[in-house]
């Protein structure tokens, strides 16, 4: 008998690069959906797309699942299923960016069996079309947070 899956879709937006942002998460774990969104008032693009995965695996309350992330943000996929972020790990993260939203990330890396997939963003998936306007929405709502990260200039 296979493992459940813990289906999770993310997406980020910012207006303008830097500008206000927001994610945008739906989760899905058999017929259970949740959705999460949540926007900052001074963040990029980037940020907002790994923020999503890092916000979705925090909120996860055991350990060992198995876990598809879908997102239309190559950064952040190729950047672990290519291993790139493993080779900044021993550089020291050296000359790049977004260091303690990664940092977050391997927290949560190996306690989950996770697989990252690359959709098209602003096509045919209905649940990255969802993410989009949770980001969105997230983005222009005017109840923002502070990315610390980003405003203390990491």
């Amino acid at each position: 008998m296979s493992q459940q899956q813990l289906i999770i879709y993310t997406d980020g937006a910012a207006r303008g690069n830097p500008g206000p942002g927001g994610y945008g998460i739906v989760m899905q774990w058999g017929q259970t959906v949740k959705e999460f969104s949540q926007g900052y008032r001074l963040t990029t693009n980037n940020r907002m797309e790994l923020m999503a995965v890092v916000v979705a695996l925090q909120s996860l309350t055991r350990e060992g699942l198995d876990v598809v992330i879908y997102s239309d943000s190559s950064y952040v996929v190729n950047s672990v299923e290519k291993g790139w972020v493993f080779g900044w790990v021993k550089k020291g993260f050296k000359d790049k960016k977004n260091v303690d939203l990664w940092q977050q990330y391997l927290k949560y890396h190996n306690k989950h069996r996770i697989k990252f997939v690359w959709v098209k963003g602003h096509a045919d998936n209905p649940m990255n079309n969802r993410c989009d306007q949770l980001a969105t929405a997230a983005a222009d709502s005017g109840k923002w947070l502070v990315d610390a990260g980003y405003e203390s200039g990491n």
